[in-house]
């Protein structure tokens, strides 16, 4: 049965320009040396094909409504083609992890396909190690970071898949059945707006008043954002490093502190871009903001395979201020206002109104601003997107091979040319950097700043490390 894209999810789409891509990358390390008949390509897509019942989003294609009346629907009506969605890469010699990045850089630089399903997987051959890289990208619109975990896990060797309906094809609605849903779907829809319009006045009435009685006040987007030189319009190309930080270190610091432990993750990224920053000549005198990506699922609900709940935190990397502990503590102390905030005009709140959002009067206004370099003529909303998404804490094995490692990033957006995601793994925490070489040609470098700011906070804290 056709299922319509929530507005969250659609928005995403709408969103996607030439330069602008809105895809996901999900990137895992196999040791295939102990895999049960050893490894070869051709044996690695017939294993996918046999466990893609297992991941419900990678078998729907998208259907727009004829005129853009409503939201696009998702349909099965088709079976996949694995091989259409799979690409053999031989990473070049010698291999080494600056190859691999490289690699990477050029398959987050082209977009999918929307007349498939929304995914692709680069399988990278070649790897200095032994190991082969599987890099998965996946259109926002498919999964967020939480969604993605639980198909992670949903594939795993050690994990209990969750129990599916079975896989049954459908035909794929007729233009007039779209046209006359959407139609009816819209007006069911324009009911609720009154009550939501009553529900945000009172919410934003209720922030003016705690927003009077704030110790701190977080950042406004675009008015506190200074401008550097990653905050600009992008192209299509990108590039694409990380690190992995010890996960006992952050802890140590953590409880050193008394702060939360994506405060700390904030405190690494902050204390990396001063210190990069100020090597370049480039840091501002006003504190650099961030956007912070929040799930919004219930706690101990069902785990989610598809979709989008997230809403977006802003708050200050406190890179005015030089002391590494002093700063840590700003950034706890401006967050925990920035979460009063969040949560006052609702976690949900994001979502119920892009439901609204017009899909073609979007999607021509992000294409015409895209073309004409808009976000070169304003500040940024935020300067860096920082997300924290927590993956496995036990070994992890797919298909016979064990998981080495695992990570994880989202996209950047125009005048927002940096993203850092960071992805657990085991007793490492991952760091995953995208950017438009065009605007930060020198990402790798950026990446090598993170270990010596942790290490500055271990040392400064008294935390071993």
């Amino acid at each position: 049965m056709a299922e319509r894209l929530p507005g969250v999810d659609a928005g995403f789409l709408y969103m996607e320009t030439p330069t602008q891509h809105m895809h996901t990358l999900k990137v895992a390390f196999l040791d295939v040396s102990a895999a049960p008949g050893g490894y070869s390509y051709d044996a690695f897509a017939a294993g996918l094909g046999e466990r893609l019942h297992l991941l419900p989003p990678f078998r729907r294609r998208l259907r727009s409504v004829p005129f853009q009346l409503h939201h696009p629907v998702w349909v099965e009506d088709e079976p996949v083609d694995v091989a259409a969605h799979l690409r053999r890469v031989v990473v070049p010699a010698p291999g080494t992890s600056r190859e691999v990045e490289q690699v990477i850089g050029q398959v987050a630089s082209t977009p999918l396909d929307r007349r498939r399903p929304l995914w692709e997987i680069s399988v990278l051959e070649g790897l200095a190690d032994g190991t082969i890289g599987v890099v998965a990208k996946i259109h926002h619109s498919v999964a967020d970071g939480a969604a993605a975990s639980a198909l992670l896990a949903n594939v795993m060797d050690t994990e209990r898949p969750l129990e599916l309906p079975a896989w049954e094809l459908e035909p794929a609605p007729e233009p007039r059945e779209l046209v006359r849903h959407a139609i009816r779907d819209q007006g069911r829809q324009l009911l609720h707006l009154p009550a939501l319009l009553v529900r945000t006045l009172r919410s934003v009435l209720l922030l003016v008043r705690r927003r009077r009685d704030m110790p701190v006040i977080p950042p406004r987007p675009i008015l506190d954002t200074p401008r550097v030189s990653f905050n600009g319009a992008i192209t299509a190309r990108r590039s694409f490093a990380t690190t992995s930080l010890s996960l006992a270190d952050v802890r140590a610091v953590r409880a050193a502190t008394g702060v939360t432990f994506n405060d700390v993750v904030l405190g690494v990224v902050a204390g990396g871009l001063c210190s990069w920053l100020e090597q370049k000549g480039e840091r501002p005198s006003s504190s650099l903001t961030a956007g912070v990506p929040v799930a919004t699922d219930r706690a101990g609900g069902v785990a989610r395979l598809a979709g989008n709940r997230v809403s977006n935190m802003f708050t200050s990397l406190c890179t005015d201020i030089e002391d590494p502990v002093k700063r840590l503590h700003a950034i706890a102390e401006v967050t925990a206002q920035a979460k009063v905030m969040q949560e006052t005009l609702g976690l949900k709140m994001l979502e119920d109104w892009v439901q609204y959002t017009p899909p073609a009067a979007f999607s021509f206004f992000m294409r015409a601003y895209s073309r004409l370099r808009g976000a070169d003529h304003h500040r940024a909303p935020f300067n860096v997107v920082v997300s924290n998404v927590p993956g496995p804490s036990e070994p992890v094995t797919v298909g016979g091979a064990r998981l080495t490692d695992l990570y994880s990033v989202g996209p950047i957006l125009e005048g927002i040319g940096l993203n850092i995601t960071v992805w657990s793994y085991l007793d490492r925490l991952n760091f995953s950097a995208l950017a438009c070489p065009d605007t930060l040609p020198d990402l790798p470098g950026l990446v090598q700043h993170l270990r010596p700011a942790l290490a500055e906070l271990s040392a400064a804290t008294g935390a071993p490390g």
